[in-house]
């Protein structure tokens, strides 16, 4: 094997898909890393190693110590408030004077004193980046990181408020391996996660599964992919649907739902009560489906848990014993819909709105909201831009199912429009 000479770019950051609680928005920093992060270090001739891969149930060892003492370059992504970033940001000021890089995403607050320090920013448009945002941070972050690395410019607040203090020093002895396995357990990781998110996209939850085990076994608990999990587990429906629910559900408690405010965990356990109601019949199901959902839409008007909530309560509706009730689960969810049309229909509207990873289901929302509110051309012309996006089968299904539902609907004060 060649040894790879190529100086060391430490990337710290989280994983996968992460609410920024402050502005309530996800912020994908996978697609940080892969889109600016990656292609602006390399093509500086920098080896890219993130310092996620080699952190183990969120223990940080003498490893990780190493990787920020000894790396020439350390880019710490501190978007979304990631505790584990910033102290070792931290960490990195206290160990080495020069050749650190803060970024984090334009929307998300600074936290603790770092405002007064220089950072990168860079735009999401809802969980992705827009290819254009995209090649603009690369070049930007490439002219960056260029002239850190050229420069020897003290950038530690640590240093630079005590300039006496001298820079540790470790043996080079087994950095270099240290390196090769991070980067191997790396690449390995994101081969799974490739494999489970392609399997998904092709209607295949089961293959899906297996791969966000094998993640699971590499990475430890991680959020995002017990997340995605437990998706795959319920939509698999092995060895049945009521079993693979269960399972999901199991799966997806790992996370606390019910002290959690991240839509995303949400959004996944209101769907597993939902089709827990569907399969038993038992009102208590939908109840706890609507609470999830409920929480969900509240956190950030999250339209998924926003258009599910609202069918949750339609169909809470039909059970309703008590004409209040049911005037105001049928109100309720007339209240939802007529919002996340109005919003989503600006949305739609924005320059960037193109570039979203997510439009297919931004259309899909506005289709079945427009057909419940009596709105039926507005629906077509939705979902004809939704069966566009050329949606996976499974997608399909999900939107259907919706949709039928909201046909089967009556809302006698929603008039037709022309």
């Amino acid at each position: 094997m060649t040894e790879d000479s190529r100086a060391i770019c430490f990337v710290v950051m989280g994983f996968g898909k992460k609410t920024d609680f402050e502005s309530g928005r996800t912020i994908d920093l996978d697609a940080t890393y892969e889109a600016i992060i990656e292609p602006a270090a390399s093509k500086h001739n920098l080896r890219c190693i993130r310092a996620d891969e080699i952190m183990h149930s969120g223990i940080i060892d003498t490893p990780m110590y190493e990787m920020l003492l000894q790396s020439d370059l350390v880019i710490a992504d501190i978007s979304t408030g990631n505790i584990n970033a910033v102290y070792e940001l931290g960490v990195r000021h206290a160990l080495r004077p020069n050749c650190t890089i803060i970024m984090k995403e334009r929307k998300g607050r600074l936290y603790f004193d770092l405002n007064h320090v220089n950072t990168f920013e860079y735009d999401h448009l809802g969980e992705d980046i827009g290819a254009r945002e995209a090649r603009r941070a690369t070049r930007d972050l490439g002219v960056l990181i260029k002239e850190v690395m050229a420069s020897g410019k003290t950038d530690s607040p640590v240093y630079t408020y005590l300039p006496r203090l001298m820079q540790p020093k470790l043996s080079e002895e087994e950095f270099s391996d240290l390196v090769d396995e991070t980067e191997a357990a790396q690449e390995r990781l994101s081969e799974l996660m490739r494999k489970g998110e392609a399997a998904m996209k092709a209607s295949n939850p089961e293959v899906a599964v297996n791969a966000f085990k094998a993640a699971t076994h590499l990475k430890g608990p991680d959020p995002f992919i017990i997340q995605q999990l437990a998706l795959a587990t319920y939509k698999a429906k092995k060895p049945s649907p009521l079993a693979a629910l269960i399972a999901g559900l199991q799966i997806i408690n790992q996370l606390s739902p019910d002290m959690s405010n991240d839509p995303e965990t949400l959004g996944i356990t209101g769907a597993i009560y939902k089709r827990l109601w569907h399969l038993t019949s038992d009102r208590p199901q939908l109840d706890a489906a609507i609470r999830y959902y409920g929480r969900g839409f509240e956190v950030r008007r999250d339209y998924y848990n926003g258009e599910n909530l609202a069918l949750c309560y339609e169909f809470r509706q039909g059970l309703q014993t008590d004409p209040e009730e049911a005037l105001y689960d049928r109100l309720s969810a007339r209240k939802v819909r007529t919002a996340l049309l109005e919003t989503l229909s600006l949305l739609i509207e924005t320059p960037s709105f193109d570039e979203r990873a997510d439009r297919r289901w931004v259309l899909a929302t506005l289709a079945n909201c427009a057909y419940a509110l009596g709105k039926p051309q507005e629906g077509e012309q939705f979902e004809k831009r939704f069966l566009a996006e050329q949606p996976a089968n499974w997608e399909i299904e999900t939107y259907q199912e919706s949709k039928t539902h909201v046909l089967s609907v009556s809302l006698p004060d929603a008039p037709d429009q022309p």
